[in-house]
């Protein structure tokens, strides 16, 4: 049985959201080097704070039928650069159950272990719902303090707590909680937060799609020309330094009431698939956006989210309010790139979902993103199915769903000299600087 120390997967009750052949030996090898994992490795590979990726890529490909070799042999590549687990503190554990404490240790790498002791021991205690309620969804000082954060560092400690929450797996939400709490809050407080309360609260109905809200935005000149490719971070330096007014005016029109969860939820899986797989040049080859990709990949786990028990209505609409504002920052801050739904639309469909899924799994260079993807788009034809004759305006219908999954694997063929993915794919220097 899972805990909140122990990773223990069942095929069973623990296969995910979207999943296609789960085996039970997988599953026994998964949750083995999860373990080891969880064990061994701090949360960032490296000084400049990226993501130990390690979790995502397991429970995906395990997710996607995954044989027990194929867990080994990532693992085995994956974890070669990962760095050491970082010490504990038991006085620092201890003085987390301070409120003014707890709030002193945030946003400090080196607290990741202790927040991950302290986690684990309070939903030992509380459960994995209490503790949500509590230290992220309370709306006091401290949960709004996590909020701020759970949303930063391209969506990753989202991700993490979201596979977490997927597959059932306590120790991984822990896990995900402790990495939002070592993340910075700056992106809560200059834009959630004020997008929220521009919005005037919580749950408003909506107005305006989240494809509305990009179409406008795309012919917002003042909104384009904010992100400039010298940009060192594009939204920090690029869209939030200059156009700040212009983007929460947009990112506050997204608002989701109780009535349009599941058409708003379908609606933000779609537009992200969109504008991922249609940024293309017609006279480049096909590449997909690297940090596009996060937006698709983090859109699963809202199916989990908004069906929560433990939730209440007011938490899974913000979560669902804030995914989509950040959809539309991140669209942005990679440069407007225009959307050629042709590209995608005729691209040809060589390989079924179980072939994608196996290059995927197979794929000698991939650390988790091709995979996270495959899977991501293959959920969400399944939830866009339901509206294509209600919601005839939803750009990536049918088959397209298959075809963005083909570019994905043929774009992210493991070749020395090209990259898996492109980088802000809205500017020139982008495709210049891949060799494309």
């Amino acid at each position: 049985m899972a805990t909140a120390t122990k990773i223990d997967l069942s095929p069973v009750t623990d296969s995910g959201i979207y999943s296609s052949n789960v085996r039970e030996d997988t599953a026994r090898t998964a949750s083995e080097i999860l373990q080891d994992d969880m064990a061994a490795h701090h949360v960032f590979f490296n000084d400049q704070h990226f993501h130990n990726h390690i979790p995502h890529q397991l429970l995906s490909i395990y997710a996607l039928g995954a044989a027990p070799e194929d867990i080994k042999a990532c693992y085995e590549r994956n974890k070669s650069y990962q760095r050491p687990v970082l010490p504990t503190s038991q006085d620092v554990i201890q003085s987390m159950h301070d409120v003014a404490k707890f709030q002193e240790h945030l946003g400090k790498e080196e607290n990741y272990p202790n927040f991950l002791a302290f986690f684990q021991h309070e939903i030992e205690a509380k459960g994995v719902g209490g503790v949500l309620g509590e230290y992220l969804f309370a709306g006091d000082e401290r949960a709004e303090n996590m909020m701020c954060r759970l949303f930063a560092g391209l969506v990753h400690p989202l991700i993490h707590l979201g596979f977490g929450i997927e597959f059932n797996q306590p120790a991984i939400v822990a896990q995900g909680l402790a990495q939002t709490a070592v993340h910075d809050d700056w992106l809560g407080r200059t834009f959630f937060l004020p997008a929220e309360k521009m919005a005037g609260g919580v749950g408003k109905p909506g107005q305006k799609s989240l494809l509305q809200l990009i179409n406008e935005m795309r012919a917002d000149k003042a909104l384009v020309q904010s992100v400039q490719w010298s940009d060192s971070n594009k939204i920090k330096d690029g869209v939030l330094h200059r156009a700040p007014e212009q983007m929460l005016k947009y990112a506050s029109q997204f608002t989701v009431s109780e009535d349009q969860t599941e058409e708003r939820l379908a609606d933000m899986i779609n537009t992200v698939a969109y504008y991922t797989g249609a940024a293309q040049r017609p006279t480049r080859e096909m590449k997909l956006d690297f940090f596009l990709i996060h937006c698709v990949n983090s859109s699963i786990f809202f199916s989990k989210i908004i069906n929560l028990p433990s939730l209440n209505q007011r938490s899974k609409l913000r979560m669902l309010e804030w995914k989509g504002r950040v959809d539309l920052l991140m669209y942005t801050s990679r440069g407007t790139p225009d959307l050629l739904l042709d590209e995608v639309a005729n691209y040809p469909t060589k390989e079924d979902w179980s072939q994608i899924f196996a290059r995927s799994i197979a794929h000698p260079g991939d650390d988790g993103h091709l995979a996270k993807l495959a899977r991501a788009l293959a959920h969400g034809q399944k939830v866009c199915q339901a509206y294509e004759s209600k919601n005839p305006e939803m750009p990536i219908k049918g088959d397209m769903w298959l075809r963005i999954g083909n570019i994905a694997v043929d774009s992210t063929v493991h070749e020395e000299d090209k990259p898996m993915w492109i980088r802000s794919t809205g500017f020139d220097e982008a495709w210049e600087q891949a060799h494309i």
